[in-house]
């Protein structure tokens, strides 16, 4: 059975319920376990288990220093293009806002790249709008073809491809895609994916079968915190790992919690996270599963970032440009899909980094390792 085919025997409004329904005693039997399933794991996103944050924080740190030892893994997002065919309220690259268009070709491809290492990054992420058209396979093949010899690990957040692709992506050098679901809840999604291939909430749930099918060496999950109510959604992504890792079991996974915050004239999320239930969730996630990576982007602000790091993330970005050729050339704003809120550079969040007595990890992955396999 397909998690699709799972997710259409769930009923939304009874897990959000059950989520809302936990009791003290639910979330203090979790956390007296060593090894949580998904009902524990709804006791530790309820509004039950905030009472109980400072002992989920301190046993998030053990367990993540237990798996991933005293490190942080730095990346750097390259974006491609903000071409894109689809229309979504919540976007910044959506189809139908006034915004000028535009895809690196290979020589910026290159500036920026050059640019990236003198940052000292060898983990980049590469990430496009969803334009097949434009930003298709031919276009990837070419970018993997300058890049795969640059660095050492390669991820992609794009539009999702069939599974044939990845598989030949895959011998070009893609290491890890980031595939997002945006929200779980069908009618929720209907609602902001109006146009494009997007719109297919199928399509989109099938991709990690995709990947996994295609052998990918690690898949990246996630909900957008705040299209729909959170500890639901979330839930259902805790759900979806738990399947992946059933039937992908040598594939590698990371969760990132990307919310949306409300502006002025904008899209305004339907449900609000504050900076502390944020800190709960990302521990659920971590006694839920110590082997998953957490990730942490620069979407939050400095002092957020500080205090959440030795927590349970094990990999974040820093210095990111959200606009093509960002990196080369930050003149044009305009460009950017969304603003960051921590602008530090990688050596001022390495140095911060090691004032928390963590290791910076540049490079944790290298192609030739494939090969031992």
């Amino acid at each position: 059975m397909s998690f699709y085919e799972q997710l259409q025997q769930l009923d939304w409004d009874d897990i959000r319920l059950s989520i809302y329904a936990k009791t003290a005693a639910d979330v203090e039997r979790a956390l007296a376990k060593s090894r949580l399933d998904l009902n524990d794991f709804q006791a530790l996103i309820s509004p039950a288990a905030e009472p109980f944050l400072e002992q989920m924080a301190q046993r998030s740190v053990e367990l993540t220093r237990q798996r991933f030892g005293n490190t942080i893994q730095f990346y750097v997002p390259l974006y491609l293009s903000n071409m894109c065919s689809n229309i979504c309220t919540y976007c910044g690259f959506s189809m139908h806002n006034k915004i000028r268009r535009t895809t690196l070709d290979m020589t910026q491809l290159n500036s920026e790249a050059k640019a990236i290492k003198k940052m000292g990054f060898d983990h980049l992420l590469l990430v496009a709008g969803e334009s097949e058209r434009k930003v298709g396979m031919p276009y990837f093949r070419q970018v993997f073809n300058e890049l795969k010899s640059q660095f050492s690990h390669l991820s992609l957040e794009v539009q999702p491809l069939e599974q044939a692709d990845y598989a030949e992506l895959k011998q070009l050098g893609l290491d890890s895609v980031l595939v997002y679901q945006e929200t779980y809840n069908p009618r929720t999604y209907a609602e902001h994916h109006i146009k494009g291939k997007k719109s297919d909430f199928k399509y989109r749930i099938d991709t990690p079968d995709r990947l996994g099918k295609a052998g990918i060496h690690k898949m990246g999950l996630g909900a957008l915190i705040g299209l729909d109510e959170w500890r639901t959604d979330c839930f259902h992504v805790a759900a979806h790992l738990d399947y992946l890792q059933k039937r992908y079991w040598q594939t590698k996974y990371s969760i990132s919690f990307p919310r949306l915050r409300p502006c002025e004239g904008a899209f305004q999320p339907k449900s609000i996270m504050n900076d502390r239930q944020l800190v709960q969730l990302i521990c659920a996630y971590r006694l839920f599963n110590p082997d998953v990576e957490l990730s942490l982007s620069t979407r939050e602000s400095e002092h957020f970032r500080d205090n959440v790091i030795p927590l349970g993330i094990t990999t974040i970005s820093a210095g990111s440009k959200t606009q093509p050729g960002g990196y080369s050339d930050d003149t044009d704003k305009a460009l950017e899909q969304f603003e960051i809120d921590d602008d530090r550079s990688p050596e001022e969040m390495a140095d911060l980094v090691k004032t928390m007595g963590l290791e910076v990890v540049w490079k944790d992955w290298d192609r030739a390792l494939t090969a031992l396999k």
